[in-house]
């Protein structure tokens, strides 16, 4: 084996497994986690070229989305949230709110989580009306503690980021955010807390 290669297990059914094993596997899962970051660059980049019929394409939504919350004066964390509040358009087209959440629930707030979870019920107030749909839809959250940080986040980082004009950052400009905001060490229940 070469120095560089890390051992890998042989058990074919996890009940078949022992401490050893489960401790060559959480070390390849560390490593494994270390290149979340990439992989969520990487993947915002998927965002690119596609409109959906808006004036701007996905990523350039997405950046300008981070763009105006960070020359806001958004700390790193909501300005991450705003980059890729979107990004699960492309695998989750019909609730790409919640996927997106998923992704970013271990690395920050319950807050900045709630947001992103619900961005997409309430991003309908500007637009659910011309579908048929209660545009009002958001209100059924009226007495949740987000409800108002989430209706801001929309009016000010959303509903407005599809101007072709506007001077939006570059994704480089938000990938040491990115790397910051994932490279935190996880809430999961494949960590132990103290550990």
């Amino acid at each position: 084996m070469a120095a560089t290669e890390a051992p890998e297990t042989t058990f074919t059914r996890m009940q078949d497994a022992t401490r050893e094993d489960y401790q060559i596997i959480a070390t390849h899962s560390l490593n494994f986690i270390q290149g979340l970051p990439d992989r969520v660059l990487t993947h915002l980049q998927l965002l690119a070229g596609d409109t959906g019929g808006y004036a701007v394409d996905r990523l350039t939504h997405s950046l300008q989305s981070a763009t105006r919350a960070h020359r806001d004066g958004r700390d790193e964390e909501y300005v991450v949230c705003a980059l890729i509040h979107d990004i699960g358009d492309t695998l989750a087209t019909t609730n790409h709110s919640e996927l997106a959440a998923t992704i970013l629930q271990p690395f920050v707030s319950e807050r900045n989580h709630w947001i992103v979870q619900h961005h997409g019920i309430f991003q309908g107030y500007y637009f659910f009306h011309h579908l048929g749909l209660d545009r009002n839809m958001r209100d059924r959250f009226k007495d949740h503690e987000y409800f108002r940080d989430t209706a801001e986040f929309c009016a000010k980082y959303d509903q407005n980021c599809f101007d072709s004009e506007y001077d939006t950052m570059p994704l480089e400009a938000f990938e040491p955010m990115v790397r910051n905001v994932f490279s935190r060490r996880p809430r999961s229940i494949y960590m132990p807390e103290n550990g």
